[in-house]
């Protein structure tokens, strides 16, 4: 199942996920952003499988900004967006936001659901179609 070149432009794709503690790797239980991108790449593959039918391969990201911290305890939400269609390159538009935090400050277990969700990280990325 392929989509014809130009269709699909605002597809998206959301997961959520629970960041444990054990990621967290720095002082303040900061995670590295390298746990984001490999979030993205399976939002991309989710949104590649539902627009081509096959994973794609993940070409290049154009821009990464990471914006805000993630933290042990988070729960992310992570999305895709197809931005732009070629023959073969798909362009993808990628956001994080933290929508839990925990409070350890409260108790080992307390947690928050922010009352907006906090922009982590984003980027935009290339991930190739077979042809």
């Amino acid at each position: 199942m392929s989509t014809p070149p130009g269709e699909g432009i605002g597809t998206r794709v959301t997961h959520r996920r629970y960041v444990p503690y054990s990621h967290a790797h720095y002082a303040g239980n900061l995670v590295d952003g390298a746990y984001v991108l490999a979030l993205f790449g399976d939002v991309a593959t989710e949104l590649m499988i539902r627009l081509d039918g096959d994973e794609g391969l993940f070409a290049s990201y154009s821009d990464v900004q990471f914006v805000g911290p993630l933290r042990g305890g988070d729960v992310v939400e992570v999305s895709a967006a197809l931005v732009g269609r070629g023959r073969r390159s798909r362009e993808i538009a990628f956001e994080a936001h933290v929508v839990c935090r925990g409070a350890p400050e409260r108790g080992a277990n307390a947690a928050d659901v922010l009352p907006e969700p906090l922009l982590i990280t984003t980027a935009r990325g290339t991930v190739v179609a077979p042809a």
